[in-house]
């Protein structure tokens, strides 16, 4: 038997790699199972981790950069670069992680930082640039980063915006072009929603960034008004309603108006790491991440596990922190069944304290269940 172990990190708690060791160890404390082969293989959807999966299995070299998180204070974050590629994590830098639950509103973050990574990508030389969407405290639509690259936002008057979505209302224009050097950019989302509407960056994702519902109409009209700017600017058109441009609060949209390519994060892992080949070889798929909910099924890791299990015809378990979605839902994307730490524990405390514990257990139960398979 050889069970495939891909997961997502578990978000507040434990990375990717972390939730794999989980789940080997409490699969692999069965001994009577001599047959079993476990095979890791961490992954990210764009968010956090997006770097250190890739950093596992591509040929290149991590360098240190410096730069700040969504409220400015300095933060160390890395590039990976592989030959002319380099490949860039927004959450280093816009990271709702960098935040406590006090410090999130969306009005005034900013992702001033990813552009500070970007820029140390573009001067080590590299000719493309994979940035890796998902996991932001930021809904500025690239407001900042677009500032740090050489092309801040202004208001009609000529002078620069505050940090932060909310200011993004009275954008007029851009203080200068981006330095770039003509360097082409991969967007690596983790969702596909567009960047403004009821579907788009401020609606789905604003509140769990700390916007009130207040806030989410005030920072969609921004992002409207800021459309405008980049489509004028960059001489795009339908910005707000392109797929992927909500992603890390509208940073997708700002890729897309510099001419960047869109593409599905966990894709990009899979392929860059070789899961379509252990999808061949497993049995059984064991994937995850903390909240398993609608927008799960919507780009994210355990959506482009599931699939390919489906269409292989392999039976895909998923180990969460908390179960939102329901069970034809879930079975209609191709999960087998659902287990999560809520469940176990009989609370979310409990889940965020002993995640580790809980997907030991949880792997346990499911060697003696499928061992024999």
């Amino acid at each position: 038997m050889r069970v495939l172990i891909c997961p997502d990190k578990f978000a507040g708690t434990l990375s990717a790699t972390a939730v794999a060791d989980a789940i080997a160890e409490g699969w692999g404390g069965d001994t009577t199972l001599v047959n079993t082969t476990l095979v890791k293989r961490p992954l990210s959807d764009g968010g956090p981790g997006f770097v250190e999966v890739l950093a596992g299995s591509v040929d290149g070299r991590l360098v240190p950069v410096p730069t700040v998180d969504p409220l400015g204070r300095p933060v160390d974050g890395e590039i990976l670069l592989a030959g002319p590629v380099a490949y860039v994590e927004s959450a280093q830098a816009c990271g709702l992680h960098l935040l406590t639950k006090a410090e999130r509103d969306p009005n005034t973050t900013s992702s001033y930082g990813l552009g500070l990574l970007i820029t140390a990508a573009v001067e080590a030389g590299a000719t493309e640039v994979v940035i890796g969407l998902g996991g932001s405290a930021t809904n500025d639509a690239g407001a900042g980063m677009l500032a740090a690259l050489g092309a801040p936002p202004v208001d009609a008057a000529g002078y620069a915006l505050p940090y932060g979505g909310a200011y993004l209302n009275a954008a007029a224009g851009l203080g200068g072009e981006p330095r770039l050097r003509d360097v082409r950019l991969v967007a690596a989302t983790d969702v596909d929603s567009p960047m403004t509407g009821l579907h788009g960056a401020s609606n789905v994702f604003g509140p769990q960034k700390g916007a009130s519902r207040e806030d989410v109409y005030r920072l969609d009209a921004a992002l409207e008004v800021f459309a405008g700017v980049l489509e004028r600017a960059f001489g795009v058109s339908d910005l707000q309603n392109q797929p992927g441009g909500g992603a890390a609060g509208g940073i997708g949209a700002a890729l897309i108006a510099l001419g960047g390519r869109v593409t599905s994060g966990i894709g990009l892992v899979t392929s860059s790491i070789g899961l379509e080949h252990e999808l061949d070889q497993a049995s059984l798929v064991i994937t995850g991440e903390g909240s398993f909910d609608h927008q799960s099924l919507r780009g994210k890791v355990v959506a482009g596990i599931a699939n390919g299990a489906r269409d292989r015809g392999l039976p895909c378990v998923v180990l969460c922190g908390r179960n939102e979605t329901g069970y034809r839902e879930a079975a209609a994307a191709g999960v087998t069944e659902t287990h999560s730490l809520t469940e176990l524990f009989g609370s979310e405390e409990e889940a965020m304290a002993r995640p580790a514990e809980g997907l030991r257990e949880l792997a346990a139960r499911l060697a003696k269940q499928w061992g024999s398979l």
